[in-house]
């Protein structure tokens, strides 16, 4: 077995200090013989995602040990979205992906492991973990913590999201305070990534879709330990990948970028890979635009019958097949490269070949019978945004809005102001100054959204955002808008009244200004002031790029 780093710490008399800190950890000479294997975890008590990772990293290790190497577990941080979201530490989420892949990659390069599990759960962790495997290229797998399990309120499944549209229900007077307090007790029954398509879930697709995990294993559950079966299968295939010297970039091509803008597409996935998939592949020396991931989406049909746009949880989608189901439909449907290469060292098509669409349900239909004939995300762009927005579409039962824009410097002016019901039908609601160097940090507007939609305005009101949306966002909501408003861009330019028109359909998002007029506005507009300067969130606002390419952080000449 090929030591490919571990031996600059483990060989010679000059190394001998460095060995002896070893043996005080319990490492024998065998042990110290043996390549050196990186276990790196976001487990953490911050959140319920990353519940169970500890153990799961455990069976990681036995199964690397099994096949001979000597395993090395180690932690990073891992932010909780629902437990941030609605005020000012939502900010530090995104710029969590990046510490993620930041602390992964240094660890990584201080002890010069020779390869990588990474095990993650919540919605950064995901994308940051598989950051760090394309930047490092060392032999690497990824595994998802799984899924929680579904709620039961009032004779019916639900999820995290349900209890974010109750408090706009609650605040229209809708829901009682003992109802709302009964669904807040019951969403969450046990450890696990929030229960629908979100980004989560949307994310452990397209690991399977990318081929850096392993066949189902990103579909069943938290707390089942199904999970550590394949995570001790994934200590051996990260063994067999170092014997075969197969690393992350041979993996990730481009075709495999396309696997997984479909299968996001295909289950009317998070927004939220608009950013990660360009960020990961730019990590992977590739570049992956928007427009990439609208041609893949408006050519890839909804099969998956998910929430939040459809009726099913992610639990349920394990119960019939789990990833490997979608995945077979669209290889069936000629919509998936099927000769991209995986971690089990073979071919989609070769994992898939005895993977069938089971009968008799109706959670992943037929290509030819599909949900929708396009998949749920789509790119708007227009004299509002020329750098493109996201929205997805899936569920969404309106994709054209025209209307007054309501403008709003902040999430929480935003928020404000639905809460006292003062937004009405027909408006368009903008939020700007949220952007990756606005916020900074990009916050999800999941709070803003859930309460327009618990008020019942979800159909009615439009949102424009240069910040993003969470996967549980449903409704006619448009994110990502750039250029942003804290570089100039022309939402910055936006005045109460003015009438703005998103097609969904045609592609489309407009203000109906004249150019003349923008540039009028342009010539007097003054940007505002940093809203941090110190910390790693002015650090963040300094590094960042657009929305656009992936908001990833980089070095300044």
């Amino acid at each position: 077995m090929p030591k490919i780093r571990s031996q600059e710490v483990t060989e010679g008399p000059s190394r001998a200090p460095a060995r002896a800190f070893m043996r005080a950890m319990g490492l024998t000479d065998d042990d110290l013989a043996r390549p050196l294997v990186a276990v790196a975890s976001t487990w953490n008590e911050a959140t319920p995602c990353n519940l169970t990772l500890d153990r799961q990293a455990r069976a990681a290790k036995r199964g690397i040990k099994e096949a001979g190497g000597t395993p090395r577990e180690f932690v990073t941080i891992a932010v909780s979205d629902g437990i941030a979201m609605g005020h000012e530490g939502m900010k530090a989420s995104l710029v969590s992906r990046e510490v993620i892949a930041d602390s992964i990659e240094l660890m990584m390069h201080a002890h010069r492991y020779d390869a990588l599990v990474g095990l993650a759960g919540c919605d950064k962790s995901l994308p940051g973990t598989l950051m760090a495997l394309a930047r490092l290229n060392l032999p690497g797998i990824f595994l998802y913590g799984g899924t929680i399990l579904p709620g039961t309120f009032q004779g019916r499944d639900v999820t995290i999201q349900d209890v974010y549209e109750a408090v706009g229900a609650h605040a229209a007077g809708k829901m009682t305070d003992a109802e709302l307090y009964e669904l807040e007790c019951h969403a969450c029954p046990v450890a696990g990534s929030c229960g629908g398509q979100f980004t989560a879930n949307t994310m452990a697709c397209v690991a399977e879709a990318l081929g850096m995990a392993l066949p189902g294993s990103g579909s069943p559950p938290a707390v089942d330990t199904q999970r550590d079966r394949y995570a001790e299968q994934c200590g051996h295939a990260v063994m067999q990948l170092l014997e075969r010297n197969l690393r992350p970039r041979d993996i990730m091509t481009f075709e495999a970028f396309e696997n997984a803008i479909a299968v996001a597409a295909a289950t009317g996935g998070s927004t939220n890979i608009a950013l990660h998939l360009p960020a990961l592949a730019h990590e992977c020396g590739l570049r992956l635009t928007l427009d990439d991931i609208d041609r893949v989406s408006r050519r890839t049909p909804t099969i998956a019958d998910l929430k939040p746009g459809g009726r099913y949880t992610a639990y349920d989608l394990f119960k019939v097949g789990g990833i490997p189901v979608v995945l077979k439909v669209l290889l069936d449907a000629g919509l998936l490269h099927g000769d991209c290469l995986t971690v089990t060292g073979r071919t989609h098509r070769e994992n898939l070949a005895s993977v069938s669409l089971p009968p008799g349900q109706d959670v992943v239909v037929p290509a030819a019978r599909p949900l929708s004939p396009t998949g749920g995300l789509v790119v708007l762009r227009g004299n509002l945004a020329p750098e493109g927005g996201v929205i997805k579409v899936a569920g969404v039962k309106r994709l054209q809005h025209r209307g007054p824009a309501r403008v709003f410097n902040s999430e929480e002016e935003c928020f404000a102001a639905v809460e006292r019901r003062q937004i009405q039908a027909g408006d368009v609601v903008v939020i700007r100054y949220e952007g990756p160097k606005g916020g900074p940090g990009m916050r999800e507007m999941l709070a803003v959204t859930a309460a327009i939609v618990g008020q019942g305005l979800g159909y009615d009101v439009c949102l424009l955002t240069d910040g993003r949306f969470s996967g549980a966002t449903r409704g006619l909501m448009v994110g990502h808008i750039g250029p942003e408003a804290y570089v100039g861009g022309p939402l910055a330019l936006l005045q109460d009244g003015d009438v703005i028109s998103v097609d969904a359909e045609r592609g489309t998002l407009n203000v109906e200004l004249s150019d003349q007029e923008l540039a009028a506005r342009r010539a007097t507009w003054k940007p505002i002031a940093p809203r941090y300067t110190s910390g790693a969130l002015a650090k963040y606002a300094t590094l960042v790029g657009p929305a656009c390419e992936g908001a990833v952080t980089r070095a300044r000449p």
